[in-house]
């Protein structure tokens, strides 16, 4: 079958050229954002007397049917097609005749593979924003949950200060913030209309691009038509947002498999989101947050696949652009579905506070609020932190803890110390005067958790 460009060509295309040029078999997916394209397009030639108001309508039912016959799996694309951009205009031609050629009239593959793009893009930012929403949401009610929990704070993965549970989400719920503000933002940029772009420098027939733009719930039109038909910005700035909430996900997701170890002990996954051992009955594995780990991988190499393509690209269209759909049609893919099991996981996740507790009494937590206290005391901090770790060092000589040491042992460190005037230390005292702003006493979580929910509820009201 010849191709529709074929006309100055003597020879057919060799079958594994074909094969290798060929986008259909990935591309096929955006033919609802095609077909939409096309129909304000022909609206738009309509408006501008380009085409005839009959033509237009013919045209129009034709795209309509050919969606219909998509979706009930009436027609079936092949290598022939091309792409979907040729092979919605090649079953155009078989359904209505001679009048479907009219469609590419002021327009290039160019220009509508970018169109199409963009409104998915549009469409699937909107679907992952709800997912993160849902992420959110679920984040607050468990930092709300676990507001007054103390658990075990660590540097370099080392008992470090004592904190809450409900300050862990609330840090991991920032994380997640700014993943919504960035797709957001990136929303708004993307949000200008290619198409009437054409090749790359426009057209000569009379057209009108603010009207295609307006009819596909476009901001604007692009302003530039050369830049128009070669940026891919909008997409690296997507899979760039991708890999970073995918980063998020999977730091969490080591947290949490950390946690579930029998070291650690320190919650209980529900069952429905772990796996067991082929050969050991007793073993009950986080795979899912492994996994979730894991598909971060796919989502960087997404991104580094684009950011390649894109290198050595001269203006303005240049076939490498064709491998620009593939690695962001598996990010969204992946990047929704790990947002979807993360936040149920997390939703089912319980912590087991009476383990964590017996953590709470070793690696000194509360060593830096000692030395805050000296510090109340008019010692200077640094002297103070001198005092603190000589205490830590006399502590583990003879193995006891802070509370344990008499006053000719604190005499022994520093005359200015006596065990009056350490004050209330325990782990509860010490979690609760931290009130500073964005601290991790209960006050201050809770304080957190109703900023948040007030910015997720207005985020969500004012949603792109």
């Amino acid at each position: 079958m010849k191709s529709l460009w074929s006309g100055r060509f003597e020879k057919e295309m060799d079958e594994i050229v074909k094969e290798f040029n060929a986008s259909i078999r990935f591309d096929h997916q955006i033919y609802n954002e095609d077909i939409d394209g096309s129909i304000a397009h022909v609206n738009m030639l309509m408006k501008q007397d380009i085409i005839s108001e009959n033509d237009a309508k013919k045209i129009i039912e034709g795209l309509n049917k050919i969606r219909e016959k998509i979706e009930n799996g009436e027609i079936k694309f092949t290598l022939d097609d091309e792409d979907i951009h040729m092979g919605i205009e090649k079953h155009l031609i078989d359904e209505i005749g001679d009048v479907g050629k009219k469609l590419h009239t002021a327009r290039s593959r160019n220009d509508q593979c970018q169109v199409d793009v963009r409104l998915y893009i549009k469409k699937e930012i909107k679907n992952i924003l709800e997912r993160l929403f849902y992420l959110e949401s679920t984040i607050l009610k468990k930092a709300d949950q676990y507001a007054d929990s103390i658990t075990v704070g660590f540097t370099h993965i080392q008992h470090a200060q004592p904190i809450t549970v409900g300050f862990i989400f609330m840090a991991y719920f920032q994380m997640f913030r700014r993943d919504i503000e960035r797709l957001i933002d990136t929303y708004n940029r993307l949000n200008l209309c290619p198409l009437g772009s054409c090749a790359l420098a426009g057209t000569t027939l009379p057209t009108d691009r603010k009207i295609t733009s307006d009819l596909l719930g476009f901001r604007a039109p692009t302003e530039n038509a050369m830049d128009s038909v070669s940026d891919r910005d909008y997409l690296l700035e997507f899979l760039s947002n991708a890999a970073i909430s995918m980063m998020h996900i999977s730091r969490w997701a080591e947290e949490f498999v950390w946690w579930n170890s029998t070291e650690f002990s320190y919650i209980a996954i529900d069952d429905s989101y772990c796996t067991g051992s082929s050969i050991m009955p007793q073993k009950k594995n986080p795979d899912m947050a492994e996994l979730l780990r894991g598909k971060v991988g796919r989502v960087y190499g997404d991104l580094m696949q684009l950011l390649t393509v894109m290198k050595g690209t001269p203006l303005a269209y240049n076939k490498d652009f064709q491998e620009d759909k593939e690695s962001v049609f598996d990010a969204v893919k992946t990047w929704k579905s790990s947002l979807q099991i993360f936040a149920n996981m997390i939703d089912k996740t319980e912590f087991r506070m009476d383990m964590i507790k017996k953590q709470l009494e070793r690696g000194f937590l509360n060593a830096t609020d000692i030395a805050e206290h000296f510090v109340k005391q008019g010692i200077p901090f640094r002297e103070a932190h001198t005092i603190v770790g000589m205490m830590v060092k006399k502590c583990e000589e003879k193995s006891c803890d802070f509370e344990d040491l008499s006053d000719d042992d604190l005499k022994s460190i520093s005359p200015k110390i006596s065990k009056s005037s350490l004050g209330d230390i325990s782990i509860k005292a010490c979690v609760d005067a931290r009130t500073s702003f964005g601290g991790t006493a209960p006050t201050e979580v809770r304080r957190q958790i109703k900023v948040g929910r007030e910015w997720l509820d207005s985020i969500t009201k004012d949603n792109i």
